[in-house]
């Protein structure tokens, strides 16, 4: 730790005036281009990576989501970074993970043994299952700050990993005297609904017609009626809530079966919106989500129409120099009444406009890098086919944040050693194979409740879905914590081609099926050899012509 640090204690740290926290973050900010330049690049370089997989966001959305506190399990994935034999890992969270599910994601290391990268590995717990995000419950814990620190070995070449940034993680960046490898807080604005239509704009990428900046009820009954009077043939508009994720913060205003004759459209509007406004959450009413929008603000844009959209997503990231790349593109599996609820993805996205998402992405990452944002972002879009078989793309949201396609990549990417190539947009294995992967975090039923790690881990095995190092395809299954309360679970389904990677999904859902009721592939009573699992090309290596000897 630095001299100051030290002198200082972690009670004196979280009582520094926000001002001072922002000055001391921007030189703790300073650091990252060394880390980046002299010792990210290098496989045997030390470095300490504290991973605090902290959802800061709008709790009273997220408690919408089922097992939304086992979504902190989702960043497991940076313990592969212990493959890197001179790396530490100290993962925090709010509650204990089972020693099962960190047993899986080591055992899926390449060539480490275990025992080495569990000596490596820092498991934190704050023992706190409240609604409050984890980065609120650290700072809210002195001594646990301080454990943090005092397990750091190596404070010159650490920092901090988050999902997303907010003040909360800039004080705790200075807390514990590490920079943050995201975006700073006072940049977060960028990734808000409004933002993302003004930066749109500037990059120069297509996006639906709509009003940004809206601040109530009033200001969405004249944005209505002002995108109506433009396009009087508009069956629905979309009303989002600017800190809205997910698609949970999305309601739409349906115009079908509007009376011919309306006289006054905002009046008509004004009466008709808390009737026609439909939640893309069920239990969702309108008072609340008119609270919300006053509390958040937002935007209105035009509902995307057309027979056989899609949803393509391209990912990106932007390095503490300032120079961003594109990382992959994914089709977006998505559920709810009007498909904006994010359930999956498959990788990559279609070839019909793969590279015209990367040139799309590049433009966004530029405005974003002039802007003086770093980290991961996304952008997500809606792909309609044109009359002259052209698909047409509109940017909707930016994600300035780690999301769901993060982990699933992530994961690809450290299991396999390969690199995502932009002159085609597919990603190729150490071995130069090309790989793809179908991955949710929505594998439910209620039927899995009760089953425990130990089952799902049986279940892998048996029904042949566990990640086959060899062949480099199979399935990691992530959200295992919220398999037996929740009947909940996530999984990459890695394949040789779409239909592989596919096909293992729906080996898994039988799978599951199977073990919901009891029953795996290693319960049947097995007549053949193969069916037993025998090596079937077996033969000694003596025989009775050569003595053992």
């Amino acid at each position: 730790m630095s001299a100051r640090a030290s002198v200082e204690t972690v009670y004196d740290l979280l009582r520094l005036p926000e001002e001072e926290i922002r000055r001391r973050f921007r030189v703790l900010k300073a650091r990252l281009p060394y880390l980046y330049k002299t010792v990210l690049p290098y496989r045997h370089a030390p470095r300490t990576v504290i991973v605090v997989p902290s959802l800061t966001l709008d709790q009273e959305v997220l408690s919408k989501i089922r097992g939304i506190h086992f979504y902190e399990e989702r960043m497991l994935y940076h313990l592969m970074l212990l493959q890197l034999p001179r790396t530490q890992v100290i993962y925090v969270t709010s509650q204990a993970i089972h020693p099962t599910i960190v047993d899986y994601f080591l055992g899926l290391l390449p060539g480490v043994p275990i025992s080495h990268a569990r000596e490596r590995l820092t498991l934190i717990y704050c023992h706190d299952a409240s609604a409050r995000s984890l980065t609120e419950k650290i700072l809210s814990r002195p001594r646990l700050i301080q454990r943090i620190r005092e397990a750091i070995r190596y404070p010159e070449a650490a920092y901090l990993e988050v999902f997303n940034s907010t003040p909360h993680e800039r004080r705790l960046a200075v807390a514990l005297d590490v920079p943050l490898y995201a975006c700073d807080p006072d940049l977060i604005h960028l990734g808000n609904k409004s933002w993302n239509r003004k930066i749109f704009q500037k990059a120069g990428v297509p996006y639906p017609d709509g009003f940004e900046d809206l601040r109530d009820e009033q200001d969405i009954v004249q944005a209505i009626a002002a995108l109506k009077r433009r396009h009087p043939d508009l069956r629905r508009v979309v009303v989002k809530l600017n800190e809205g994720f997910s698609g949970e913060g999305n309601a739409i205003f349906d115009f079908r079966n509007i009376p011919e004759e309306v006289g006054n459209l905002e009046a008509w509007i004004r009466r008709e919106l808390p009737k026609r406004l439909r939640f893309e959450d069920p239990v969702e009413s309108y008072e609340r989500f008119m609270r919300k929008f006053e509390e958040m603000q937002g935007i209105v844009e035009i509902f995307i129409e057309g027979e056989g959209k899609r949803s393509p997503s391209v990912q990106g990231i932007i390095d503490p120099l300032g120079q961003g790349t594109i990382v992959s593109t994914h089709e977006q599996i998505l559920g709810g009444p009007t498909k904006q609820i994010y359930l999956g993805a498959m990788f990559p996205a279609y070839r019909d406009y793969r590279l015209q998402l990367h040139e799309l992405g590049r433009r966004v990452g530029w405005i974003l890098s002039r802007e003086g944002a770093i980290g991961r972002f996304a952008v997500d879009f809606i792909a309609v086919p044109g009359e002259d078989g052209q698909w047409k793309l509109y940017a909707l949201e930016i994600n300035l944040r780690k999301g769901g396609t993060t982990h699933p990549y992530a994961t690809l990417r450290y299991l396999t050693g390969g690199e995502y190539r932009l002159e085609d947009g597919l990603y190729y294995t150490g071995t130069d194979q090309p790989r793809y992967y179908y991955a949710t975090d929505n594998l439910y039923s209620a039927d899995y409740i009760g089953m425990t790690p130990e089952d799902l881990m049986d279940l892998s095995l048996c029904e042949g879905l566990h990640f086959d190092a060899a062949t480099q395809e199979g399935i990691v299954f992530h959200l295992i914590g919220a398999l037996s309360e929740y009947g909940k679970l996530g999984a990459v389904c890695i394949g040789a081609s779409r239909e592989r990677a596919e096909q293992f999904y729906k080996r898994a859902l039988q799978a599951l099926a199977r073990a919901s009721q009891g029953r795996t592939k290693c319960d049947a009573q097995p007549r053949t050899p193969e069916e037993r699992g025998a090596p079937t090309h077996f033969r000694p290596w003596w025989t009775k012509d050569r003595p053992l000897v």
